[in-house]
């Protein structure tokens, strides 16, 4: 009786390290991208996103650490980036040439009959109708998928982008999106760099959140979300005498003053918001409002990346309304 092999894994990072002199740009990363992810890779600019994508595709020299490609070192051979395509930074073109005789020339170099899927993968990212106009007037967002559709000349197992949706209009960002999600149904495994909140929260299934070189979360959005617990919203008849109970009140922490009236506080367990309840009212401050309030993934995020303090600055000062993308790329 045969033995089924297990899959190899398509990303295997341990103890990844680049530095530029003094400058860390990469600091002691662990990653694993497990096949049929489709793993978002999140934080500011300037995190050492790019860098670790250029060491993970052999592009640049570690200066410390492993990185595996479905069990294949690309620092000692090309051989190991068979099966993986992707783009780092912008994809580059002839801008006199179509999007066509572009993605002729990019065939040739792969071989293995990448010429006989060009139509495929113009159609696969939208451009069939523009595939014969000149690169040169193109859009951003139509260069970005013309970058998809000659890297999926190769067939690939594994798509490494970065920044995919960096730079395009609502519009854009909303195909890309579907582009990803289409990729993934078909088996394809996802690596993708962003610090677009939004992107990688309607795409991603697990994460790896960096902060100046580090890994700071790595795991699935739901267990993020799980492991923030709750905080509580308090209104009483009077808050500044609420605020001094509830700041010495046991297994009550993090009490703060909210702009429109009123607290909020974290507590350990729902015997120490009984025990507040209970000392409020003893206080003389009658309770108008008691109620949990979840962290978004917004706050989540800001406070892996940013701090808790100024998470808590950017919810008092009413910055956690609008659009997250915009507010993810102010940040970063």
């Amino acid at each position: 009786m045969s033995r089924v092999m297990p899959e190899a894994v398509p990303i295997e990072v341990r103890g990844l390290v680049k530095r530029y002199g003094e400058l860390v740009a990469v600091d002691d990363v662990d990653l694993t991208v497990e096949p049929g992810d489709v793993f978002g890779y999140l934080g500011p600019n300037g995190a050492g996103k790019t860098t670790s994508l250029r060491m993970m595709l052999g592009l640049i020299r570690p200066t410390a650490g492993s990185v595996r490609i479905f069990g294949r070192d690309p620092q000692l051979s090309v051989k190991a980036l068979e099966g993986v395509a992707g783009f780092v930074e912008a994809p580059s073109f002839y801008p006199y040439l179509s999007g066509r005789e572009n993605l002729r020339l990019f065939a040739a170099f792969d071989g293995d009959g990448a010429a006989a899927r060009i139509e495929e993968s113009l159609a696969t990212v939208g451009l069939a109708e523009r595939a014969k106009d000149r690169v040169g007037g193109y859009s951003h967002g139509m260069r970005q998928r013309l970058g998809i559709a000659a890297a999926l000349l190769r067939r690939p197992r594994l798509l490494m982008l970065d920044e995919p949706a960096t730079g395009l209009d609502p519009g854009g960002m909303r195909d890309m999106r579907d582009l990803i999600r289409e990729l993934s149904a078909s088996g394809m495994t996802v690596l993708l760099s962003s610090h677009l909140l939004a992107e990688v929260e309607e795409v991603c299934n697990r994460v790896a959140i960096v902060r100046t070189g580090r890994v700071v979360y790595q795991g699935s959005l739901v267990d993020l979300r799980a492991q923030a617990g709750e905080d509580y919203v308090l209104r009483t008849t009077e808050d500044g005498v609420a605020r001094r109970v509830a700041e010495i009140q046991a297994g009550v922490t993090a009490v703060r003053p909210r702009p429109e009236g009123g607290l909020t506080f974290k507590a350990e367990g729902e015997d120490a918001v009984s025990a507040l309840s209970l000392a409020l009212t003893e206080s003389g401050a009658l309770i108008r409002e008691l109620s949990p309030r979840h962290a978004s993934l917004e706050d989540l995020f800001f406070s892996l990346t940013e701090g808790d303090e100024r998470v808590e600055t950017r919810r008092e000062s009413g910055e956690g309304g609008g659009d997250p993308a915009a507010r993810a790329k102010e940040a970063a």
